[in-house]
């Protein structure tokens, strides 16, 4: 075998110099965000808009220093999430602990409306009163105030950096550090006394949770509204994913009307529109959307059907005599049907707007038959296992149990406990009262307490050894019960 080696063969690049080439550069798999600039735009939706912003920080801000009158020594505060005393407080309702399947009701009605709203509108949620959607309004309101309208905001964007773009930006990122600083001095207050909490804040003695929260709430506000803002709408979440399961071609959502709007191009005043669309490639709608999509592109994830190009294109149509309404609500099917020449028909009543609307009554209905069933007192009863049972000297035999009885009203209850089923049975509890009625047992307002009760009966009048019985407990005219079982000789566990 032989070997043949070119020794005219050349290094790469030595013909150029000896230089070696340079390897070409790998393409980056991280992609820049591209800043967004959305325009001003007026009209109904974009008034719509500003009017829930203003309502809905109004009460988010405003609602922890609502009062509601309720007896002495519990809170006044209108909505508190007390978890010292564990209790959550909402107007004239209040819930303790155990009760945690109300909130958990109320997420799933929630969750319901959303997904009955969403196959009927789209993403009406996202659009107009989403939190991100809401504070990210706010923050370019104060940006627009600094830095001006969308062609002001790029040129500033584009210069080099001066005083005035230096005194621009630092009052536009002081202003955001204080709403997202409010934002968060907000929320605690949710969660504590608010007036007492404001003056323990500010005197350094608050507990250190409240400085915690207070310091992450106002990061992520300003992180999130300031600095991400559409990003995450795309790409954190989940929302965007989730609805393509709610929508079909009849749900209504934010929508190009092509069949009007193409073909589209440039218009010229007095021109004929004789073999044209309405569309006149403005791109208003463009420009003033949050997300900085096309919406002509069809149906997108990144859009949250605000509404604002609607008000854009509107806007354009009415200065081109054109009628609006090539951009709209709208069902896909609708405009497929008119794109064929055909009328279309909107079905709002259809199986899944059926079975979100039913499951959202049933829910709702359970949760409030539960609220009205409701009972501020409780009774839970728990026999001691060891032992099972003692046998007096004059042959009586004794059970003793452990009865926790709660009062979730505002003033002291006195409960008369007594044990049915039972022939004769003699009931004490240490260092309380008990008389031929039962066990007089004092419970405190909004509290919980166990007593021991004994309970003694001749065993000559049982028949078996497992003997059912129920505790009961006599309050203000109503009777609560709980089963147990008397266990004389020959029982086992």
């Amino acid at each position: 075998m032989t070997v043949v080696i070119d020794q005219t063969a050349q290094p790469q690049g030595a013909a150029s110099g000896g230089k070696a080439a340079k390897p070409a550069p790998q393409a980056s798999l991280y992609k820049k965000r591209d800043p967004i600039y959305p325009k001003l735009v007026n009209g109904p939706f974009r008034q719509l808009k500003w009017a829930l912003m203003a309502v809905m920080l109004g009460i988010y801000y405003g609602l922890p220093w609502v009062r509601w009158p309720r007896p002495d020594g519990a809170p006044q505060q209108a909505v508190l999430v007390d978890f010292a005393h564990g209790r959550f407080y909402f107007f004239m309702f209040d819930l303790w602990p155990d009760e945690v399947y109300y909130i958990t009701g109320l997420l799933v009605v929630s969750a319901l409306a959303l997904f009955l709203v969403t196959a009927w509108m789209g993403r009406l949620w996202c659009g107009f009163a989403c939190p991100q959607t809401v504070w990210t309004d706010l923050f370019l309101y104060v940006e627009r105030l600094f830095e001006g309208d969308r062609n002001q905001r790029i040129r500033l964007a584009s210069q080099p950096l001066s005083l005035n773009k230096a005194s621009r930006k630092t009052g536009k990122h002081v202003v955001w550090l204080a709403i997202a600083a409010a934002t968060g001095g907000a929320w605690i207050f949710y969660f504590d006394d608010a007036p007492t909490l404001w003056n323990a804040f500010w005197a350094g003695t608050a507990p250190i949770a409240a400085y915690l929260f207070f310091g992450v709430l106002t990061f992520t506000t300003y992180s999130l509204a300031g600095a991400m803002r559409e990003q995450v709408c795309i790409y954190m979440c989940p929302w965007p994913r989730i609805q393509g399961a709610m929508l079909d071609t009849q749900s209504l959502q934010v929508t190009y009307r092509y069949d009007r709007g193409e073909p589209r191009g440039p218009h010229k005043k007095d021109t004929s529109w004789a073999g044209r669309g309405d569309c006149i490639e403005c791109k208003a709608c463009v420009t003033v959307c949050p997300m900085g999509i096309d919406i002509r592109d069809g149906s997108q994830l990144e859009c949250i059907n605000c509404g604002l190009c609607i008000d854009a294109c509107d806007e354009i149509m009415e200065k081109v005599d054109r009628p609006i309404g090539l951009i709209g609500y709208d069902s896909d099917y609708a405009v497929a049907c008119r794109s064929k020449g055909e009328t279309p028909e909107y079905r709002f009543i259809r199986g899944r707007t059926i079975y979100y609307g039913v499951a959202l009554i049933v829910v709702s209905a359970v949760i409030v038959a539960g609220f009205v069933l409701r009972t501020p007192y409780q009774l839970h009863v728990a026999r001691d296992r060891n032992p099972l049972f003692v046998r007096l000297h004059d042959g009586s035999i004794r059970n003793s149990f452990t009865v926790n009885l709660v009062n979730r009203s505002y003033t002291s209850k006195t409960f008369v406990v007594s044990l049915d089923g039972l022939p004769a049975p003699r009931l004490q509890a240490p260092g309380l009262t008990a008389d031929v009625r039962g066990v007089s047992v004092k419970v405190d307002p909004g509290m919980e307490r166990a007593v021991r009760i004994l309970a003694t009966v001749d065993p000559t009048s049982l028949t078996t050894a497992l003997n059912p019985a129920r505790m009961t407990a006599r309050i203000d005219g109503k009777v609560l019960t709980a089963q147990t079982v008397f266990i004389t000789d020959g029982a086992r566990p």
